[in-house]
């Protein structure tokens, strides 16, 4: 076959393809694009919000390592308040245990616990949220949720890796503000001076 033959075949093999269309476009569709059951998960999960005011998101989560410390406070908050709960020396009001629940069961129990203490005046909390070293899709997925979520909780003033005694890189320490009734024996009390 000599080269002056290749472009003729060519041409000829050619002569039936029709040019696509500008118009003509194709479209993929990816893992970017949400599937049925991930749109109807995310209408299930929006409807559930707007019935139990939990606030607290669960798409997407910066990973932490197991071993990294948790260190939170707001501005405002004293650097002594803050020491003495980073040091474990505030007396616990409730132990919330996380560990081995499923991501959305966390994130509810939390949420519910936390305003139920606040609204009884209970000010120090100890969050057993675990390690996470085998846990899936990564390492510290639930320790990492519990530091995105406490600083999603307006009534959250400071939160602190626990000391080794309770538990360590497993466990959180959380103060709470004071509920408007703690507020108001405070200032009943000091008035009286």
């Amino acid at each position: 076959m000599s080269d002056q033959q290749q472009p003729t075949d060519f041409l000829q093999a050619m002569a039936d393809v029709v040019p696509i269309k500008r118009d003509d476009k194709v479209t993929h569709i990816g893992p970017s694009s949400a599937t049925l059951a991930q749109s109807l998960k995310r209408q299930a999960l929006e409807k559930q919000l707007q019935q139990d005011g939990n606030y607290l998101s669960v798409e997407k989560v910066e990973p932490l390592d197991p071993y990294d410390f948790l260190d939170y406070k707001k501005d405002g908050v004293q650097e002594g308040v803050h020491k003495k709960l980073r040091l474990g020396q505030y007396q616990i009001d409730e132990v919330l245990n996380l560990q081995m629940q499923r991501i959305e069961s966390a994130r509810h129990n939390l949420f519910e616990t936390l305003m139920l203490a606040h609204r009884r005046g209970l000010r120090t909390l100890l969050i057993q949220h675990g390690l996470g070293l085998h846990s899936k899709p990564f390492p510290a997925l639930l320790k990492s949720y519990v530091n995105q979520w406490l600083r999603q909780i307006p009534e959250v003033l400071a939160f602190h890796t626990a000391q080794k005694y309770h538990g360590g890189l497993a466990a959180t320490y959380v103060l709470l503000k004071k509920s408007e009734q703690q507020r108001l024996v405070n200032r009943e009390r000091h008035q009286k001076r």
